[in-house]
């Protein structure tokens, strides 16, 4: 029962500690917008962007992030939206808006974007111990050579 075309078998590869190179990645966050921005550095840090890119596997690159203070949100994001932490005592809670956020501690706005992207289990927790954030031009990672990350393409 042939057709005349050869079967052709290809054996799909699965993600493991052999096959998978991480590289490093830096992003100026300077004129970016944050949710934009942080979306491509979630898909980075998953591995997505590798043609081996298995679910289950740690398959994603290191990224570092410059300048997070200079990143931009769009609309009135700005004064609406709010970042809440809760200590666990009555009373305990707190609420800053994104424009106290950015003046004041930068890096957590990037980071939690980040994070909420992640898988919320054992594997997103070692992916997301790949993000660097730094609020100015210069971070502590020149040996490792990161290039820089194309945030326009697909």
């Amino acid at each position: 029962m042939s057709t005349g075309m050869r079967h052709l078998s290809f054996k799909t590869q699965s993600a493991n500690e052999k096959i998978v190179k991480r590289d490093w990645y830096v992003v100026d966050a300077t004129n970016k917008t944050l949710g934009r921005m942080t979306t491509k550095i979630a898909s980075v840090l998953r591995g997505k962007n590798k043609a081996y890119y298995t679910p289950h596997f740690d398959c994603g690159d290191y990224v570092i992030v410059v300048n997070s203070g200079k990143a931009i949100l769009t609309g009135n994001k700005l004064e609406d939206k709010e970042y809440q932490t809760y200590s666990g005592y009555p009373g305990g809670q707190k609420i800053a808006t994104a424009k106290i956020m950015q003046s004041t501690r930068p890096n957590v706005m990037i980071e939690r974007a980040v994070k909420g992207m992640l898988p919320k289990n054992r594997l997103g927790r070692a992916m997301y111990k790949k993000l660097f954030v730094y609020e100015g031009a210069e971070h502590p990672h020149k040996a490792q050579q990161p290039k820089e990350l194309n945030l326009n393409s697909k």
